[in-house]
C-alpha cells in the first residue's frame, strides 16, 4: 500500500532515513518494520517557531517493496541527416533547451555562441577576479551556459504557465543534477556543478548530431524579402537554416544594436537597478532561524524582501546565501555585480541584489543622461543607455580594475562617506566612494529608505556590518523583442524566433529553459505543418 502524508521534524532527523521511517510508522499507529521505504515529495524549512522545522511531503511504502525514483527518459532522436534545421544564437539556458527539444521532434540544432566552452571559460573568469581583465567575450554572463553557469544556478521559478518545470527539472536530474531539486522548495544546483552539466547537455546534443559552435559572435543577418535567411558571423562565416531562435541573454547589447540598425522592431523595457548587499551569514542565520548558530543540519539562510517606497519598488533580487559577489560587466570600463553560490553554501557570507523598479518615465527625466546621450535617447535603446552609463559611473568611482564601489549599509543611507569597509567577497576588490554619486537620485532614495525599513524586518539586517556595492544592472534585459503571442515569431521578421532573458520573456535558468523548449516546440508544430523552409 502507498499512502502520502506531511511531516514536520527536527533538522537533524530529516538527514537520517531510519529516522523518517519511524516518524511514518508513529504516523499510522503500525510497527516499523511495515515502512518499507519512501520518497520525498516535497521539502521546505519552516522557520516561523522557536524550533526551525523541516517539512517533509512523504509518498510511504507500507507492506509493499519501494520504488525509485522514476527520471522519464527522453528519446533525443539523431539528426546527423536531417530534413530541417534550426540556428540558435546563444548557449545559455533558453539556447540548450530549445536545442533538446529540437532533438526530441527531429529537428537538427546548430548552436553558435559567441563565447567559450565551460572549461575554457574558467581561464578568463580567473583573469577577471585576479588581474581585473574583462574579455568582452567570455566572461560571467558569455560563454557556454551563459550567466546561470557561474551566477548560483537556482532553479526556482513562479512561471509554472509558461511551460513544464517538473522537465526542466527531470532534465537537469539526467545530466548530472541532484534529485534533491526535484523536490526542494528551492532548488538550487551551485556554481560548482553547473559546469559539468551543461558539459554534459552540449555532448549529447553533439552526439545525436547536432552542433555547437564556439567563438561564433553573430554580427549580421542575411535578409531576403521580409526573411530571416542567413546569419553572418564575426570570422565571416555564414550558417543558413529554416528558423533562427535569437536566446542571446539580457546583456548582449550588440544584437539590440544590430536589430535596430536593421530597423527590425525592439521596445525599450522597464528593468531594476541598484546594488549588491552582502552580510555576515552567521548574522542572517540568527535572524531567519532565531537561534544563535544554525548548527550542521540547516543550510544557510537565505531572505526575500519587498517594500514600497513612494510607490516604486525596492526588492531583494538573486539572494546568495554563503556565496560570492562577482563581477558581471561585458564591456571594458564598466562595473556590474552579481551573484554565486557554491552547491554546500559555505562562505562566510550572504549577499543580495536589492534593486529599485526603473519605468521609462524616470529615465528620460534625468538631465545628466541627457547631456551624455542626447537625441540617441529617442530610439528604443535608451533604457540600456541608462543602464550602461550608471555602469560607467560605477567604473570611475571604483578607479579601474574592475574594483567596485562601495559603502557600509548605515553610511550610505546616512549620506556619510564610509572611512573603512568590511570584509567582502568581491575578488577584484572595493573602493569606498559616495554612492550616491553613481547611483541616480530616485535608486539612491529609495534605496536608503528601503534598507532602514528592511532593518524592521530582519533583526539586524540594517547594520554597519553590511557593505553595499555598486551596481546591481543586470537584473533583466533593458529591451523587449517582441513577437506573436500564436507561433512566437517575431511580427515583422520571418524566421525569427526571439527567446529567453534577453528577449524579454524569462527571468532565470528555469523559465529561460521553459521559454526555449516552448519556442522551440513552436517551430517543429510551424515545420510539420509545412515542412522544410517556413
Amino acid at each position: 500500500m502507498q499512502q502520502t502524508l506531511t511531516l514536520r521534524i527536527k533538522p537533524e532527523e530529516a538527514e537520517n532515513g531510519s529516522v523518517i521511517q519511524q516518524h511514518i510508522a508513529a504516523y499510522f499507529n503500525i510497527g516499523p518494520g511495515s515502512i518499507k521505504g519512501y520518497t520525498i515529495l516535497k521539502s521546505s524549512i519552516d522557520a516561523r517557531g522557536k524550533q526551525p522545522l523541516i517539512q517533509l511531503s512523504l509518498l510511504a511504502y507500507i507492506n509493499e517493496p519501494a520504488q525509485e525514483r522514476i527520471i522519464p527518459d527522453i528519446n533525443y532522436k539523431d539528426v546527423h541527416h536531417p530534413a530541417q534545421k534550426v540556428l540558435i544564437v546563444g548557449a545559455g539556458p533558453a539556447g540548450l533547451f530549445a536545442a533538446l527539444e529540437l532533438l526530441e521532434q527531429g529537428i537538427k540544432p546548430v548552436i553558435l555562441e559567441r563565447g567559450k566552452n565551460v572549461r575554457e571559460r574558467r581561464r578568463d573568469l580567473a583573469a577577471i577576479n585576479k588581474q581585473g581583465v574583462m574579455n568582452p567575450e567570455s566572461n560571467y554572463c558569455f560563454g557556454e551556459g551563459g550567466a546561470g553557469t557561474y551566477s548560483d544556478g537556482k532553479l526556482y521559478t513562479r512561471s509554472n504557465k509558461r511551460g513544464d518545470i517538473n522537465k526542466i527539472l527531470n532534465t537537469f536530474v539526467r545530466f548530472g543534477a541532484d534529485e534533491k531539486i526535484l523536490y526542494q522548495a528551492h532548488p538550487h544546483i551551485g556554481t560548482n556543478k553547473l559546469p559539468q552539466i551543461i558539459s554534459a547537455m552540449r555532448e549529447q546534443i553533439i552526439a545525436r548530431g547536432g552542433e555547437v559552435h564556439f567563438n561564433k559572435k553573430v554580427t549580421d543577418f542575411i535578409i531576403k524579402n521580409g526573411a530571416l535567411k542567413a546569419l553572418r558571423t564575426s570570422d565571416n562565416d555564414e550558417f543558413t537554416a529554416d528558423a533562427v531562435i535569437l536566446a542571446t541573454g539580457h546583456s548582449a547589447r550588440d544584437i539590440f544594436h544590430l536589430l535596430h540598425n536593421k530597423n527590425i522592431l525592439i521596445e525599450a523595457k522597464p528593468f531594476a537597478l541598484g546594488v549588491r548587499a552582502e552580510h555576515p551569514q552567521s548574522l542572517i542565520d540568527q535572524s531567519q532561524y532565531k537561534c544563535a548558530a544554525r548548527g550542521e543540519w540547516l543550510p544557510p539562510a537565505a531572505y526575500s524582501l519587498v517594500q514600497q517606497v513612494n510607490n516604486r519598488g525596492v526588492f531583494s533580487f538573486c539572494m546568495c546565501p554563503g556565496g560570492i559577489i562577482a563581477p558581471a560587466a561585458t564591456g571594458v570600463n564598466e562595473i556590474v555585480v552579481n551573484g554565486w553560490s557554491p552547491s554546500k553554501r559555505n562562505n562566510p557570507h550572504a549577499n543580495s541584489g536589492i534593486v529599485v523598479q526603473v519605468e521609462e518615465k524616470d529615465v528620460r527625466a534625468l538631465p545628466e543622461l541627457k547631456k551624455v546621450y542626447g537625441q540617441q535617447l529617442n530610439s528604443p535603446l535608451f533604457m540600456l543607455y541608462f543602464q550602461q552609463w550608471v555602469e560607467t559611473l560605477a567604473f570611475k568611482a571604483g578607479g579601474g580594475k574592475l574594483v567596485a564601489p562601495a559603502m557600509r549599509m548605515v553610511d550610505f543611507c546616512t549620506n556619510r562617506l564610509s572611512q573603512s569597509l568590511p570584509a567582502c567577497s568581491y575578488l577584484p576588490g572595493i573602493h569606498a566612494a559616495p554612492l550616491w554619486e553613481v547611483l541616480p537620485p530616485f535608486v539612491t532614495t529609495a534605496l536608503q529608505k528601503g534598507f532602514q525599513l528592511f532593518g524592521n524586518k530582519i533583526k539586524g539586517y540594517y547594520s554597519n556590518e553590511a557593505v553595499i556595492v555598486a551596481t546591481e544592472s543586470r537584473t533583466s534585459s533593458p529591451v523587449r523583442i517582441p513577437r506573436n503571442n500564436d507561433d512566437l515569431q517575431h511580427p515583422q521578421l520571418k524566421n525569427l524566433y526571439p527567446c529567453g532573458e534577453g528577449a524579454g520573456y524569462a527571468g532565470g535558468i528555469v523559465s529561460a529553459a521553459m521559454d526555449g523548449a516552448r519556442v522551440a516546440t513552436a517551430i517543429c508544430l510551424k515545420m510539420g505543418n509545412r515542412g522544410a523552409g517556413l
